[in-house]
C-alpha cells in the first residue's frame, strides 16, 4: 500500500479550504500518509460571466476532476455535495459524506435589515434559481441580479453598492471565517437549501480498496442518510441548475424527515411537501416525496420550465 494519497479539487478559495481540511483529517488519522493536493480547473471555474443555469448547471464543477480520477491522476476528490450530479461516471462513487456544516442560506446585507423587511424593489444578488424562486414567492417586488465569483469578489460587489444584499451558503461563509459579514441566516421555512448544501462528498474509484479503507472514517452516517434522501429526490425529478428544486433532510432518531420543493422561476408556483421514513431507506423516501410533489403540480412546473429552455 502506497503512503501517497492525491486529492483532486477545484482551485477556489473555498474548495482549497475544504481539500486542506480533509487532508488534515487524513493525516491526523494516518500520520504515515503523504497527502498531496492537486488543483484542477473545471468548466464552471472558466465561465464566470454567465449564470450556471444557462451553461448546463450540474456537473460543471466536477467533470474534469472525475476525469482525473479515472486517469488515476488523483486518488480522491473533495466536492461540495451541492455541486455533484446524481449520476456518476461508471467506476466512481461518493464513498464518504462529511458531517454537515450549517446547511442554511445566509444574507450579507449592506445594512442589518432582515431580508423580508428590505425596501420595495431591493436588489438581491444570487445566481441560484432555487433562491430566486423562493425569494420571489415571498417578495415578488425584489430585483434579482446574477452574482458569480469567489466570496471576496461577491463581498466587494456588495460593498460597492451593486446590491442591497447578497445570498451565500452559510457553510462556505463559516469555513472561510466571514461570519461577521452575515446579517441574517435564513430559516429553512422561508428558504429550503440546495440538495447536499453544507456537506462535503469524497469521490473515489470503487475498485481502489486501499483508498476506500483509508477514507471510510470520514463518512458521517447521519449526514449521509439525509443527503441520500435529498439526492434521490433530485434524481427522481431529473433536476439541474435550470430548475428551482430544493430539499432538506433532518435526522430524527432512526428516521429522516425530508422537505422538498419545486417552483417556477418567478416564484408564482411553488409545490412543497414533507415526509418521513427510515434512515436506512432514505433513497426510497426521497423518491416517494418527489413523486408526491410531481403529482401535486410539480410535473406541470417542470414541463413548463423545460419547454421554455428548449424554445
Amino acid at each position: 500500500m502506497s503512503n501517497l494519497l492525491r486529492i483532486g479539487t477545484r482551485g477556489s478559495q473555498l474548495a482549497l479550504w475544504q481539500a486542506n481540511w480533509i487532508k488534515e483529517q487524513l493525516i491526523r488519522r494516518h500520520p504515515d500518509l503523504d497527502v498531496e493536493i492537486h488543483t484542477i480547473k473545471t468548466t464552471g471555474d472558466k465561465i464566470l460571466d454567465v449564470p450556471l443555469a444557462k451553461v448546463g448547471g450540474k456537473g460543471l464543477f466536477v467533470k474534469e476532476i472525475e476525469e482525473a480520477l479515472l486517469r488515476n491522476s488523483v486518488d480522491l476528490a473533495v466536492h461540495s455535495m451541492k455541486d455533484v450530479p446524481t449520476e456518476l461516471p461508471e467506476g466512481l462513487g461518493i464513498v464518504a459524506v462529511s458531517e454537515r456544516e450549517d446547511p442554511r442560506d445566509a444574507v450579507l446585507g449592506r445594512e442589518a435589515t432582515p431580508i423580508l423587511e428590505l425596501p420595495e424593489g431591493a436588489k438581491i444578488g444570487t445566481s441560484s434559481l432555487r433562491r430566486q424562486a423562493q425569494l420571489f414567492a415571498a417578495r415578488p417586488d425584489f430585483v434579482i441580479e446574477p452574482l458569480r465569483g469567489n466570496i471576496n469578489t461577491r463581498l466587494r460587489k456588495l460593498k460597492e453598492g451593486m446590491y442591497d444584499a447578497i445570498i451565500l451558503a452559510m457553510a462556505g461563509v463559516t469555513r472561510l471565517g466571514w461570519e461577521e459579514e452575515v446579517t441574517e441566516i435564513i430559516d429553512t421555512g422561508l428558504m429550503l437549501p440546495a440538495i447536499g448544501q453544507g456537506a462535503l462528498g469524497i469521490e473515489a474509484r470503487l475498485d481502489d480498496a486501499d483508498t476506500l479503507e483509508r477514507i471510510a472514517f470520514l463518512n458521517d452516517e447521519v449526514t449521509g442518510s439525509c443527503v441520500a434522501a435529498e439526492r434521490a429526490f433530485l434524481h427522481r425529478l431529473e433536476g439541474g441548475c435550470q430548475v428551482p428544486i430544493a430539499a432538506y433532510g433532518v435526522r430524527e432518531g432512526d428516521e429522516v424527515v425530508l422537505t422538498g420543493l419545486v417552483g417556477s422561476v418567478d416564484g408564482k408556483k411553488i409545490v412543497k411537501d414533507s415526509d418521513r421514513g427510515p434512515a436506512g431507506d432514505a433513497a426510497a423516501l426521497g423518491t416517494a416525496l418527489a413523486d408526491r410533489i410531481l403529482d401535486a403540480g410539480g410535473r406541470a412546473i417542470l414541463e413548463e420550465v423545460y419547454c421554455r429552455e428548449m424554445n
